[in-house]
Order: structure tokens, then C-alpha cells, then sequence
């Protein structure tokens, strides 16, 4: 199996984009509760899209894991929704740059192959950095706003933004091998994480959605429409009071959890408009791909 028998593009197609920066979540273990992947799908809710690339599902998924769905399409048709990864450009007229966008499904198998279509669209769309956002369980108090990591393996990244190198040693999923194969590739990658209550997991967390979205732009330069989910995290924030009112056991770990957090939060990555200006300067610095041909 090759790249080209699984990725089907139209590079030719694709308009001229303004800076692009690939973004990158994907259902899965580093999507504690979707968080991620539901943060990317509402940046791109009600914003015009175009599929410009399609990762095939059939090598790269166990269905009895990963089920298709049947559903009746707008002709009272049955048909078979198959795992997908598409990317989309999202262009961003009002913004800094435009966006390419993968939210999709971590494949079971064949990492290799996926790793180098993913490597193939970001050099073949030109895109300055690679950022993978996810979502880990943490103990962290669902009455905070969560903070958002990050780190790279790019020295001058890791250098201008004040990001920690990767140090974490041990089993992975898709992201670390991607962030390993983009290292090797010499692509400049960002990861960037956020808190999820570990508690509460089986929840959606809208807060922590939020609180990515409210990073990414600032740092990218492109609306997010973050504020628009206030009314959510009041509907999530007070059932997941009622979930721990009357638990005094909970209660009272909730309680440790606020004064570690509280404590801790000296240490958060560098203020959002920080990181902004440092990735301007990172990417106006980068050789022109064009040129260099």
C-alpha cells in the first residue's frame, strides 16, 4: 500500500491560501471526552469549507471497533457513513492566514501510511506550522477555566513561544508518532493539550473546547466564535455541579482540586497574545517553498 492509493487529492484545484496553518484533532485517545475534535468542528460550524484532500477509511480502520452508521440520505436513500478524515480549507478573509483543517477519527492501523499523507498535505498545501490540539483527563476542578499546554520538538519554537521540549517517554497514540515523523521531516509542529476533569469524563466539557479555541486565536489570528459557547459551559457547568452536590466524598476531593489548581496556575505556557507575535515572526522567517524550486 502507497500514499496514492489511500490519499485522493487535487492539489491543482486547490486556490492559492494566505499563510495556511494545518490544525489537527482527531477522535481517539488524545480526545479526552471530544473535547478537541468538537472544539476544530465548531470553529468551522456555519463557515464555508472546501474538502480538499480525503484519507481513505477501508486500510485504516477496525469496523468492529470504529462502526460505519447507515443513514437515509435527502432521497429517503440508505446509505453507509464510513469513518472519515477530509481536510478542509477554511479561508479567513477578516483573520491573519487560512486554515487547513483535519478532524477526524485516529486510525487503528497502518500509522506509517496515514503519518505521510498527513506530511504530504502540509508540504503540498505549504503550510508554515503543523498544530495538533487534543484533550487529556487530568485532575483538574470543573469550576476552573483549564489551562491549555503545549510543547514542540522545534528548537526555535520551542525558544520564541516558551514551549516545553517533549520529555514523556512510554506508550503513544497517533499524535506523538506524528509529532516524531514531522521532527524527522524538519515540519515545525506545535502540540497543544487541555485539561479535562478526570472525574467527569463521561460529560461533555464545553469550558475546555473553549479554552483551546480561545488560544488558537489569538496565537493564529482567526475568529473562533469561542464566546458563543458561554451558554453551553452554564448548561454543562451546573449539571456537573448537580453531579457532585450530595457526594461529600467528591465534595471534598473537588475542594483539593481547586487549591492544587489555584496554586499551580503560575506555571501556565505563555500568554496567548505572546505566542501570536513570536509565530508571526517564526513564520515571516521561514524560506519560501516557491522560491526554492
Amino acid at each position: 500500500m502507497n500514499i496514492d492509493e489511500v490519499l485522493e487529492a487535487d492539489w491543482d484545484a486547490v486556490p492559492t491560501l494566505r499563510d495556511p496553518v494545518l490544525i489537527i484533532a482527531l477522535r481517539g485517545w488524545f480526545d479526552a471526552a471530544g473535547v478537541a475534535t468538537s472544539a476544530l468542528e465548531w470553529c468551522l460550524d456555519n463557515r464555508a469549507v472546501t474538502v480538499v484532500a480525503s484519507i481513505d477509511s477501508d486500510p485504516f480502520f477496525d469496523f468492529t471497533h470504529e462502526r460505519p452508521e447507515i443513514y437515509f440520505d435527502d432521497d429517503d436513500e440508505r446509505r453507509i457513513r464510513w469513518p472519515e478524515n477530509d481536510i478542509v480549507v477554511a479561508r479567513y478573509p477578516e483573520g491573519s492566514r487560512d486554515l487547513v483543517v483535519l478532524s477526524g477519527v485516529e486510525p487503528h492501523t497502518n500509522w506509517n501510511i496515514f503519518c505521510e499523507c498527513i506530511i504530504q498535505i502540509a508540504k503540498n498545501l505549504n503550510c508554515g506550522v503543523v498544530v495538533t490540539v487534543g484533550a487529556i483527563a487530568e485532575a483538574i476542578p470543573h469550576t476552573r477555566t483549564p489551562s491549555v499546554f503545549g510543547s514542540t520538538t522545534n528548537a526555535s519554537l520551542a525558544r520564541r513561544l516558551k514551549l516545553s521540549r517533549p520529555t514523556y517517554q512510554g506508550v503513544t497514540g497517533i499524535v506523538g508518532v506524528m509529532q516524531e515523523r514531522f521532527e524527522r521531516e524538519q515540519l515545525a509542529a506545535v502540540s497543544l493539550r487541555v485539561g479535562v476533569p478526570h472525574y467527569l469524563t463521561n460529560a461533555q466539557h464545553p469550558k475546555s473546547s473553549a479554552a483551546l479555541l480561545r488560544h488558537l486565536e489569538i496565537v493564529l489570528g482567526v475568529p473562533t466564535r469561542h464566546a458563543e459557547l458561554y451558554e453551553e459551559i452554564q448548561r454543562w457547568e451546573e449539571l456537573h455541579d448537580a453531579a457532585v452536590d450530595g457526594d461529600d466524598q467528591v465534595s471534598e476531593h473537588l475542594a483539593r482540586l481547586e487549591a492544587d489548581y489555584d496554586a499551580r496556575t503560575k506555571f501556565e505556557i505563555p500568554s496567548a497574545d505572546d505566542l501570536a507575535t513570536e509565530l508571526e515572526k517564526f513564520l515571516r522567517e521561514q524560506p519560501d517553498e516557491d522560491q526554492e524550486k
